[in-house]
């Protein structure tokens, strides 16, 4: 279809979000379209503000707007207890259930050989560090159940098998191939609570 310039180029934008398709987009930009001037000029704001004012939290990786996450800040949280996920996406999935007062620890990534992507290249040092400060910790390995994820596990297993560190991983009652961000708050809660500890 031949749209106006603008307009299409509004489309791609959308169609660059996850899961949004021509049709979609099509329907989001148009809806933008209908907005009042000053919705308009609010939206485009608070795109800008979030750009520049979101970053990543110094201990954890979190999406925050300060140094440090309202979770890693938390004095209520158990500390002693990390939950280490693929991107921070699924930290607000994991936050929706109400059940989990750890902490998290957000790889940026996962290892994966064919793609050229190995240890240094995730956000690995830096959840070694916290763990030598921390006495017994507990880490739950929330990643997906794929190659990737698989050998990530094993990876953080061989680096912290000497050093007291318990490692658990979510039950494998979450789907193969599922994505953390996308299962719903039942299945989650149920995955954190039937964790099992990773055999020797």
């Amino acid at each position: 279809m031949n749209y106006p310039a603008d307009l299409a180029k509004l489309i791609s934008y959308y169609q660059k979000l996850p899961g949004i398709g021509e049709k979609s987009a099509e329907r989001l930009a148009i809806a933008t379209l209908e907005f009042s001037d000053e919705e308009a000029e609010d939206f485009s704001e608070v795109i800008k503000s979030s750009k520049k004012n979101l970053t990543r939290c110094s201990i954890c990786g979190h999406l925050t707007d300060k140094e440090i996450c309202d979770i890693c800040s938390d004095n209520d949280r158990n500390k002693n207890v990390i939950c280490v996920i693929e991107d921070y996406k699924s930290i607000f999935s994991f936050e929706k259930t109400g059940t989990f007062n750890g902490t998290y620890h957000v790889l940026n990534g996962l290892i994966s050989p064919m793609d050229d992507i190995g240890p240094e290249d995730i956000n690995l040092s830096s959840l070694i560090n916290r763990v030598e400060k921390l006495e017994h910790p507990e880490l739950i390995l929330a990643l997906k159940p794929t190659v990737e994820g698989e050998a990530t596990t094993l990876y953080i297993k061989k680096i912290l098998e000497n050093k007291n560190v318990t490692i658990s991983r979510l039950s494998y009652g979450i789907p193969i191939g599922a994505e953390i961000d996308y299962l719903d708050n039942v299945t989650l809660e149920k995955a954190l609570e039937d964790r099992k500890k990773i055999s020797e």
